[in-house]
């Protein structure tokens, strides 16, 4: 059966997306291949899923998404251009259009080398880093949503996609409490119980990731969603090697480490983890990168989309002049209609006014890109900032860690101490009532005292250290929240100035789109007057060359997409 057309195909959104092409669909969106109708940029746009769009809290997670990927703003995660409402409604998301491959396609194939999937895992670590250090967590990591791109020459080049969930709260008309979201393949023990999720359920995630990458296979299966869920909370994960033999040992320890069923047995933190992956990068033997080579030869790289199908409205003059010499020849000598030279002039007119209106929109359009580039430099730079302090922090807090746990061990060894040197003082004072005068008695009391002495300075000096440490980690996150309220007020600001923008860009564009409805209204026009007349024949080629469009009444025609566009002068 063959499938229908997609009827928004053609489609003009926000007056200045043209719809190319669907190329998937989410769990609440479409997702189209557009390009920008004046600009020529080519992106990926979503739009809520028609049968969802009375769902308003989808507006909220859609908003999210935006706001969350483009706070990060980190070369591993995938750039919002833009976001809006239209005329009637729709909410959609402008992205980066991308082209790659994702995860899931790979790991259809089976294992990957270990080299290769450390590579795509310290990527995603990365991203997930500085995403954590602002709040962020995506909630959904699965293969599906990560792509494996190429970006100046390197391979394997790591985007995160769909933030759709990421910084959900519990509010009542966004997500009830108790509620499971996420996908149960890659969800964390925490999340199938549909408690609060933190940075640690993304790290568990990465855990399911790389178990996957180095094995071939989940370490959870089952058709049944409710099992899948218990699986994850309560059943631990089979070894790599007892599923691939070869698995690289401290490979293994690291996803075991990230499949930890308590959060606070994982990785502290993304930076730790990405520490652990430097080291394990390192310790490969060079020749183990040889995947590089066979990737690129066993999946062509997937089509980049295809060009702008009409140069602009300086087709316009062209056309207008050539109609111009038309009209001459069909009235040499003579005057011509009133309505045909009305038309004629009117030719010259629109494209006078589309080519002024052309240079307003470029000129606008430079001020907003100038504008999203200093933003992106200012949150990149204060991302970088958090980042640092962030792994100072990490740091700080595994060496609390750590003295935590000489203070735990020391306590118990000063409580064994002391009990025992409670039991060599009674037996002294027992000897001294007594009478008996047993000095090693009293050398082992006092020797006793002594090492407890020594313990109970011991575990201080521990307990200062662990106090130190925390202290430091307070002060680094107390200025990592200054940061991030920096970045917050200066989003907002810039969000307010890039929507004005846009909102400017968005009204002349439509002129722009009246503008082509009536260019190929009077073309139209024009050409049924002149077709026939024997002078202008040799000039029609001449014409349909320079993309002439006057077979449609109006840009929004019942032709196919691609024939529409390629006639097109905007």
């Amino acid at each position: 059966m063959k499938k229908s057309p997609d009827p928004l195909l053609g489609k003009v959104v926000a007056g200045r997306y043209r719809l190319e092409a669907r190329l998937g669909e989410g769990g609440m969106g479409l997702v189209y291949r557009a390009r920008h109708v004046l600009i020529d940029r080519v992106v990926a746009l979503k739009l809520i899923r028609p049968d969802l769009r009375g769902e308003t809290h989808l507006r909220a997670w859609m908003l999210r998404e935006a706001k969350a990927a483009n706070r990060v703003d980190h070369a591993h995660i995938i750039d919002i251009h833009d976001i809006g409402e239209t005329e009637d409604g729709e909410l959609y998301l402008v992205m980066e259009y991308l082209v790659g491959t994702p995860l899931s396609a790979e790991l259809a194939q089976g294992p990957m080398p270990i080299a290769r999937a450390v590579d795509i895992l310290e990527q995603m670590c990365a991203a997930l880093g500085r995403a954590h250090d602002l709040g962020v967590v995506h909630r959904d990591l699965k293969s599906d949503n990560i792509l494996l791109t190429e970006r100046g020459g390197r391979k394997d080049f790591v985007k995160i996609l769909d933030f759709g969930l990421a910084a959900l709260k519990r509010d009542a008309r966004l997500a009830p409490k108790g509620a499971v979201f996420g996908t149960p393949e890659y969800m964390s023990p925490e999340q199938a119980r549909g408690e609060d999720t933190t940075p640690a359920a993304d790290l568990y995630a990465l855990g399911i990731l790389f178990f996957e990458m180095l094995t071939g296979q989940l370490p959870f299966r089952s058709n049944d969603r409710e099992t899948l869920l218990k699986m994850q909370q309560t059943q631990p994960p089979p070894r790599p090697r007892g599923i691939k033999p070869d698995v690289n040992p401290k490979g293994e320890e690291i996803a075991l480490r990230l499949l930890q069923k308590l959060p606070k047995d994982r990785y502290v933190d993304a930076h730790h983890l990405q520490e652990d992956l430097k080291k394990l990068q390192r310790s490969l033997p060079s020749q183990s990168q040889q995947w590089e080579v066979g990737a690129i030869d066993s999946a062509p790289a997937p089509p980049a989309p295809p060009p702008p199908q009409s140069a602009g409205v300086t087709e316009w003059a062209t056309r207008a002049a050539i109609f111009t010499r038309m009209v001459s020849r069909a009235y040499s000598g003579r005057d011509a209609p009133a309505d045909v030279l009305g038309a004629l002039s009117q030719t010259w007119d629109l494209a006078a006014r589309a080519s002024r209106l052309e240079g307003e929109v470029a000129s606008l359009t430079r001020r907003l890109d100038a504008l999203e580039r200093r933003g992106r430099a200012l949150r990149a730079e204060i991302g970088r900032k958090v980042e640092d302090l962030a792994q100072e922090e990490s740091r700080a807090l595994r060496e609390a860690q750590s003295h935590a746990a000489d203070v735990d061990r020391a306590g118990v060894e000063l409580m064994d101490l002391e009990t025992a040197a409670q039991r060599t003082r009674a037996e002294a004072d027992a000897a001294t009532r007594g009478g008996r005068v047993d000095t090693q008695i009293f050398e082992r009391a006092g020797a006793a005292g002594a090492t407890a002495q020594a313990k109970r300075e011991e575990l201080g000096r521990y307990q200062t250290r662990q106090q130190k440490c925390e202290a430091t980690a307070r002060d680094l996150r107390r200025q990592i929240e200054q940061l991030r309220g920096q970045l917050a007020r200066y989003a907002e600001a810039l969000e307010e100035d890039l929507a004005k923008g846009r909102d400017q860009v968005a009204k002349r564009t439509r002129d722009g789109l009246e503008y082509e409805r009536a260019f190929g209204q009077v073309c139209h026009q024009l050409l049924q007057h002149l077709r026939d007349k024997p002078e202008c024949r040799d000039l029609l080629p001449e014409l349909m060359s320079a993309g002439d469009n006057t077979d449609d009444s109006s840009p929004y025609s019942s032709r196919r997409p691609d024939q529409v566009a390629a006639r097109r002068p905007i």
